[in-house]
């Protein structure tokens, strides 16, 4: 499971002009799945993106986590973060998620996570989706299960 989180002031998705979720201050966060990710990856992921502390306390130092500050959690599907783009100019995506198992995992994600954060919002997978942010920072984290879990 791979995650791109970016710290927001606040972002929104839109499919077909309609708003299908926003947020406001919190994180945006691009999850990718393959097929070897299971439920106990994705809890762990989540318990992880939950405790990450990139939020800036009282004297400007990163010391607060989403929780903390009392953030939203905007959760975007997007297969290619797993492009492969070692041979030629064209990316393979041949390590992403069957979609069906990738629908699946995703809305398991944001299931678990709903509980932890005041919202949750959600794009829809496999959907042409318009994604707007004002960025924080900015402030990106790359989080990959295969990194992070193997340690």
């Amino acid at each position: 499971m791979r995650l791109l989180i970016q710290r927001v002031k606040n972002a929104s998705v839109k499919v077909d002009e309609e708003v299908k979720g926003s947020i406001n201050n919190g994180f945006l966060v691009f999850i990718g799945v393959s097929d070897s990710d299971t439920k106990e990856i994705a809890d762990r992921m989540a318990k992880k993106l939950i405790g990450l502390r990139i939020f800036e306390d009282e004297n400007g130092k990163t010391n607060l986590s989403i929780k903390d500050v009392d953030g939203e959690l905007l959760i975007i599907s997007q297969f290619t973060l797993y492009a492969d783009c070692k041979k030629g100019n064209r990316p393979s995506f041949i390590n992403a998620g069957k979609p069906d198992y990738a629908n699946e995992l995703y809305e398991y994600f944001a299931d678990i996570l709903e509980p932890e954060v005041k919202h949750v919002g959600r794009g829809v997978f496999g959907a042409d989706m318009k994604v707007e942010l004002l960025n924080d920072g900015p402030f990106t984290i790359w989080l990959d299960s295969d990194e992070i879990l193997s340690k």
